[in-house]
């Protein structure tokens, strides 16, 4: 059961969010260093703090500062990479396997299906992947599109198709391109 005083440390929390919108752990250790905590139990305190707390991009916001859009972002982010882990891992593991380097590769080298907006279909290639986003090549330049991926989990599976909004665009070769992404959501 935690002491009274760490519980004080996790109300300061979330009253600073509350107020300034959000803390960073810095600002956390900087609370437990104040009331007579080591530094190192300050994810005891946000711990405490997290039903008013939402932890993203190294920031713990204070829930009601939290916009609706935002947090259907969050949603969108965690369900994408809960989809895409078990195909990374496997993805790590066939690559290692392969590897005779000491440094694994992070490249994600697959032929995929994009659809765009106006409903034509393209076949491209993943250069890598991450659970935020993607990169293809292609012939075609995307940029500002949103465009249905289609992306192969595996022999006898359905594939995972996933919303993404292509950020940028570079062309690599004569009528090649590299198009960057980033997952919106997961579709049926």
């Amino acid at each position: 059961m935690p002491t009274p005083d760490l519980q004080q440390v996790a109300e300061t929390l979330i009253r600073r969010a509350q107020r300034q919108g959000y803390v960073v752990p810095s600002e956390v250790r900087s609370e437990m260093r104040l009331a007579g905590f080591e530094e190192k139990r300050w994810k005891e305190a946000v711990e405490l703090a997290r039903a008013a707390l939402i932890y993203r991009q190294g920031r713990y916001y204070h829930k009601a500062a939290v916009s609706p859009r935002l947090e259907h972002e969050h949603r969108q982010q965690q369900a994408i990479s809960k989809a895409l882990r078990p195909l990374l891992r496997q993805h790590r593991r066939q690559t290692r396997e392969k590897e005779r380097r000491g440094q694994a590769r992070l490249d994600f080298v697959v032929p995929v299906k994009i659809q765009t907006e106006d409903g034509k279909d393209y076949s491209l290639l993943t250069r890598d992947l991450s659970t935020t986003g993607v990169r293809l090549i292609g012939t075609r330049r995307l940029l500002g599109q949103k465009v249905s991926l289609l992306l192969p989990r595996g022999e006898g599976q359905e594939p995972y198709r996933l919303l993404v909004r292509i950020l940028w665009t570079c062309a690599v070769g004569d009528g090649l391109f590299e198009n960057g992404g980033a997952f919106l959501e997961v579709t049926k």
